[in-house]
């Protein structure tokens, strides 16, 4: 038989694949303390850094500019168009910030996870790995489409449309407008070589912030893929286990790895809500203002702005759905393992058994989930409370707007 045609194992690096090389192109190296190129480590440092410093500038022209715009009323509207920007902004931001705070704890993680990850193909099929990974790169894959059309589309549209009026259809100057509203401490658009380093300094910017962005939720989603496939795994094992009243010490044995196995997959979930905990309320609290601000643009603009606000509200929503639906899978996947050890036949067993099912059954009864501060337990129940409180930000604005 050709060796080609062999069906090889899935590795957990091959799931983590995209986030990893995402990460790099804007100099984050989530796997930097297995480098043995130090030189390669300390430039990407570098680039990451830098790259940081000039899109905190941006951001911070931003800001200004948001600031200038509510100043007169007849600009209030520019501030409106720049909002959801700079909400994005601070996000990916914040994200970044949690990933550098939490390193050591992401480092532990992913490296447990990895310890944990079924290395044969025999072991693979009996977690349903397929299933699992084919529904992760397929929402992945959604995500990371929307998220690079949204920053490509606000960076490039500007410089498209002025090419084609030049080019093509007879226009004779050359619109120097920028896909961001920042205000600049110079001219920007007096001379055509200081436009165009401005111009692709925002791009770089806008880049380095979709992918910031991205990337925190790629990783949440591998994690969470893989923690659920874990308490699946317990499910299951629970469920098929015989539970022979002649074979107790064997029932114990079992079951004594599938408690420790399932503690330590609680753990895990306890690092993953250490780190995501306050990003995502931010997060969470940001896309609210940032869906209503993206519609009231949606409902006040031209059609083509209306379309490149569109993109951007797609990427809030499903940002939004994406996380919110994953936290719900992990809630379910944890309490099926209660259901799972209930199911058993463990009335054949000794007392002990039943006794130690008992507390697993307790234990699972409270969930693995993600709590951000103040806000209920991710799930589908958050993204509707996150929906709800964007429109009545929305229906404030515009009835605010209209009154003034």
């Amino acid at each position: 038989m050709n060796s080609s045609l062999v069906e090889s194992p899935r590795t957990f690096g091959d799931m983590m694949r995209m986030p990893v090389r995402f990460y790099k192109t804007i100099g984050e190296d989530i796997y930097a303390h297995r480098s043995t190129n130090e030189l390669t480590s300390l430039l990407l440092k570098i680039y990451l850094y830098a790259g940081f410093i000039n899109f905190n500038l941006l951001v911070c022209g931003e800001l200004v500019f948001f600031y200038k715009s509510i100043q007169d009323f007849e600009t209030v509207r520019l501030a409106i168009a720049v909002a959801p920007c700079i909400g994005f902004s601070l996000v990916a931001d914040f994200k970044q910030l949690t990933m550098a705070v939490y390193k050591n704890t992401l480092i532990q993680l992913l490296d447990e996870l990895e310890e944990m990850h079924p290395k044969t193909l025999l072991a693979q099929k009996a977690y349903k790995m397929a299933d699992f990974e084919r529904t992760m790169k397929r929402v992945i894959s959604i995500f990371t489409f929307l998220c690079l059309a949204y920053t490509t589309t606000f960076t490039l549209y500007p410089a498209v449309k002025a090419t084609v009026k030049y080019n093509f259809l007879g226009y004779e100057t050359f619109d120097r407008n920028f896909g961001f509203l920042i205000w600049f401490p110079y001219d920007a658009t007096s001379r055509n070589w200081v436009y165009w380093i401005t111009y692709w300094d925002i791009a770089h910017g806008a880049y380095l912030a979709g992918i910031a962005f991205l990337c925190a939720d790629l990783l949440l989603v591998v994690v969470i893929t893989q923690l659920c496939m874990h308490f699946s795994y317990i499910s299951t094992c629970l469920e098929a286990h015989p539970c022979d009243p002649d074979q107790d010490e064997e029932n114990l044995r079992f079951l004594c790895s599938m408690i420790k196995y399932h503690d330590k997959c609680l753990t895990l979930c306890e690092h993953v809500n250490s780190m995501y905990s306050f990003s995502l309320l931010l997060n969470f609290l940001m896309a609210s203002m940032q869906i209503c601000f993206i519609a009231f643009q949606v409902t006040e603009s031209t059609i083509e702005v209306i379309l490149i606000y569109c993109i951007f509200l797609m990427t809030s929503m499903v940002q939004v759905f994406l996380v919110c639906y994953y936290g719900d899978a992990l809630i379910a996947a944890s309490l099926r393992v209660g259901d799972a050890a209930y199911n058993q036949n463990w009335f054949q067993c000794s007392k002990r058994y039943c006794i130690m099912l008992k507390l697993m059954i307790m234990r699972s009864q409270k969930p693995a989930m993600i709590r951000p501060p103040t806000f209920p337990p991710i799930s589908l129940v958050t993204y509707m409370k996150v929906i709800s409180m964007s429109y009545q930000f929305f229906a404030l604005l515009k009835t605010t707007y209209y009154r003034d």
